[in-house]
């Protein structure tokens, strides 16, 4: 994994991080969300007629990742309500690559070697760690990132079945993300049509944020093509360990000694997954 592979997901992971970083620093990240996804869906559909067809098989996984991925999108905003990137972020990445590894086991036949099966377990262990350093964790935040948590794990197999069932990552991708132009019909339903209205400078961040999303996550479903979907998936969330420094930097959130021990278990998990 440690090829150039594994070094576009470290670069995917960095980049996970700051558009997280962006969307937790907004006030209504609810609004915020739904800028990014006009973003994402109208830049997918540009690139449209650019890209072949994605194969037939992959079309079930286009629309169920689809869907499940607006579901993502709410569930995420949901738990950053209920606490700060330190928590929220980790408990919802650090639930999602075992469970990933499971899925792809269950529904791909993947089955990961004992060392890369040490990396999912060290990374997932020490994402958690991190987010329980702080004590203050509540059973509602708690709740609301596993259940993000879930629904990357969902998506992130589907995914990683329907990119190698599709002929192209790229195309397979566009349309996955056309689906996010479903997220401002849920606003608008939710909120109104007027409450869609924001400043141009947030409107230019959310859609910066949108941009970046493309990126951190189309690296990802491109890389699913040649690793375990469970290994591309912890690698991924080495993420947390950017999210704790940007948190720090930019957020004022703390970073003690003990989260600095919890960095450095996440990075002995990469590099089990690499070996």
């Amino acid at each position: 994994m440690f090829s150039y592979v594994g070094g576009f997901v470290l670069l995917a992971a960095l980049l996970h991080a700051t558009w997280n970083a962006m969307l937790h620093g907004n006030a209504d990240r609810f609004l915020s969300m739904t800028w990014m996804s006009i973003c994402i869906g109208v830049v997918s559909l540009a690139a449209l007629p650019f890209l072949p067809m994605p194969h037939a098989g992959a079309w079930p996984c286009i629309v169920a990742s689809g869907l499940v991925h607006i579901a993502y999108n709410m569930a995420l905003v949901r738990a950053y309500r209920s606490g700060d990137l330190g928590e929220t972020y980790l408990i919802a990445r650090g639930s999602s690559p075992m469970l990933v590894a499971l899925g792809a086991a269950l529904f791909a036949r993947e089955h990961p070697g004992v060392l890369q099966i040490a990396g999912i377990v060290l990374v997932s262990s020490g994402i958690i760690s991190l987010a329980l350093q702080r004590g203050n964790v509540s059973r509602k935040g708690a709740w609301a990132a596993f259940v993000t948590g879930a629904t990357i794990a969902i998506y992130t197999v589907i995914d990683g079945i329907g990119v190698r069932a599709s002929g192209d990552a790229m195309a397979y991708t566009a349309w996955m993300f056309a689906f996010y132009l479903l997220m401002p019909l849920l606003f608008i339903a939710m909120r109104g049509a007027h409450a869609l209205r924001a400043p141009l400078p947030v409107v230019v961040q959310n859609a910066a944020g949108g941009l970046v999303s493309i990126a951190a996550y189309g690296i990802v479903i491109w890389a699913m093509q040649y690793g375990a979907m469970g290994a591309v998936s912890a690698l991924r969330e080495t993420s947390v360990v950017f999210a704790a420094l940007i948190g720090r930097m930019f957020l004022n959130e703390q970073l003690s000694a003990r989260r600095l021990v919890s960095c450095c278990v996440i990075a002995m998990g990469a590099i089990c997954i690499g070996a």
